[in-house]
């Protein structure tokens, strides 16, 4: 039996910055764990990572990539084609090709719509970038919004609409997935009557690998609001696209 004064030490807890042995992306995953939240391919995690830390991780993801270049039987000490090539990899990934999934959305510069606009607006197409999270081939393709503002409609610049795209395509996607992904976001940030999404693009993990269809592209859309409610103003939006060749 213990007695008052024999009291049992706790063990020791080891916050972030003690524990110097603990991979950086362990200490991530723990705490979108504790916090519940999702940390599929195509989330965003800025929130749950700490400053300093994405240069951790880009030295982590190096010495990994290194090792799958090891088990792909590639001489990674003697080749000089392949000589840091693990580090380009790690900052492509991390830094450029899967940079949306790593920091906070962009910034936007929000207007009132002073001017009362209530007619068709239509973007595009903007270049969008992505990577398919079944095979980390790329999808390289188009994308058109259309958006139905009404008087309480927050206005943001046309680069803007770029931004949040890149934002959001900047990690390994579906296509379907991603264009719901950005007309939920546009759809938070500016509140239109309705927004309309269009996106085109080829997949090279079909032209690359598999089939090897060179010419196939996937195109799908998102109707929001009037968009979805009005069969004359989604025929108008359709109309305005730019005809394929």
């Amino acid at each position: 039996m213990l007695r008052k004064t024999d009291v049992e030490p706790l063990p020791d807890r080891k916050d972030d910055d003690d524990d110097e042995g603990t991979p950086v992306s362990v200490k991530i995953r723990e705490r979108l764990n504790a916090a519940r939240k999702r940390f599929h391919a195509n989330d965003n995690i800025a929130e749950f990572i700490q400053p300093g830390e994405l240069e951790s991780l880009l030295d982590e993801v190096e010495v990994k990539m290194k090792g799958v270049l090891e088990s792909l039987v590639i001489d990674v000490e003697n080749d000089h084609n392949t000589d840091n090539t693990a580090r380009r990899v790690a900052k492509m990934y991390l830094n450029e090709v899967f940079r949306g999934r790593y920091v906070p959305p962009p910034p936007l510069t929000e207007f009132p719509n002073a001017e009362h606009l209530n007619e068709l607006m239509i973007v595009g197409p903007i270049t969008v970038r992505s990577a398919c999270s079944h095979h980390f081939c790329p999808i390289i393709g188009k994308l058109w919004i259309g958006v139905m503002p009404n008087e309480h409609t927050n206005v943001i610049g046309l680069s803007k609409y770029a931004r949040l795209a890149e934002w959001v395509m900047g990690r390994p996607q579906i296509q379907e997935e991603a264009v719901v992904q950005l007309a939920d976001l546009i759809q938070e940030k500016t509140q239109p009557d309705g927004l309309a999404l269009v996106m085109e693009a080829e997949h090279f993990c079909m032209a690359w690998r598999g089939v090897k269809e060179m010419d196939s592209k996937m195109i799908n859309s998102v109707m929001r609001g009037v968009f979805l409610k009005d069969p004359s103003l989604r025929r108008e939006f359709l109309s305005l696209l730019p005809r394929k060749s």
